[in-house]
């Protein structure tokens, strides 16, 4: 039986992914902070599809409780099929104003923790010339929308890479880069969402099933909705000054 690893695995699109990889028969290892919240969870998985599935408690800001997470990826006897990078959170301070504490653990949960966890799992997905990795990145990794901008750039291009580098493999690196959905994220970020049109919205479902078919394709990115990808290519191909004012302007009506 295959297995999957999912972080941030009891919310939004992590959840979302729980439920479609143990709906495909996928054993599970479900990833996150909220020991009660991941136990219910998981408890409401195995009823549902009759999957095994083990719970690893861990906040990916704190080194000792990442590298439980990096060592179950790379237990050869028990392998890892898919990784799903999904852990992430945002701060709707500007720079000038944000905790330093704040923005290092936005650095060590977007761009660390899916790094050393991808470190971790490739040397067993080598050797076996199978797995799939999704790295759960975002529209805005193409605008300047600060910090969180800035670190999903980086597991945008980084999923890029890998997705080359192992070109001629039979394993699989997509980016998924959602635009805004309907998640605890900016709840939990107390962002000011209410201006935006009901369109804009994306279903955490919807969403993650297109991610998961675009990455058995190997797709290098996988972004959701017409209005995201009219976006991303606007983002990418526009005039960067442009896409500056983009950012800023998003960014400043979240505060």
């Amino acid at each position: 039986m295959a297995t999957a690893l999912v972080t941030g695995a009891t919310a939004g699109i992590g959840a979302a992914y729980s439920e479609l990889l143990a709906k495909a028969g996928f054993d599970l290892v479900l990833v996150a902070r909220d020991l009660p919240r991941l136990n219910s969870y998981a408890t409401q998985l195995k009823k549902l599809h009759k999957v095994k599935i083990e719970t690893i408690k861990a906040d990916l800001t704190k080194p000792i409780q990442l590298l439980r997470v990096e060592k179950r990826l790379a237990n050869t006897a028990k392998p890892i099929d898919v990784l799903i990078n999904n852990a992430g959170f945002g701060i709707k301070d500007s720079f000038l104003d944000s905790e330093l504490k704040k923005e290092q653990e936005l650095l060590d949960v977007l761009v660390t923790a899916p790094m050393r966890l991808t470190h971790a799992v490739l040397p067993v997905m080598v050797k076996r010339n199978s797995g799939v990795i999704v790295n759960v990145s975002s529209i805005a990794s193409w605008i300047a929308g600060g910090t969180y901008s800035a670190a999903k750039s980086y597991l945008t291009v980084f999923s890029e890479y890998l997705n080359n580098e192992l070109n001629g493999t039979k394993i699989k690196v997509s980016a998924l880069c959602p635009g805004f959905t309907r998640t605890e994220f900016h709840q939990r970020g107390k962002m000011r969402m209410s201006g935006l049109p009901n369109f804009m919205w994306l279903d955490a479902n919807k969403l993650v099933a297109k991610s998961w078919r675009d990455a058995q394709k190997n797709k290098p990115v996988s972004v959701p909705g017409f209005q995201y990808k009219t976006l991303a290519i606007i983002a990418q191909y526009a005039p960067r000054p442009i896409v500056r004012k983009i950012g800023i302007n998003v960014r400043r009506k979240q505060r």
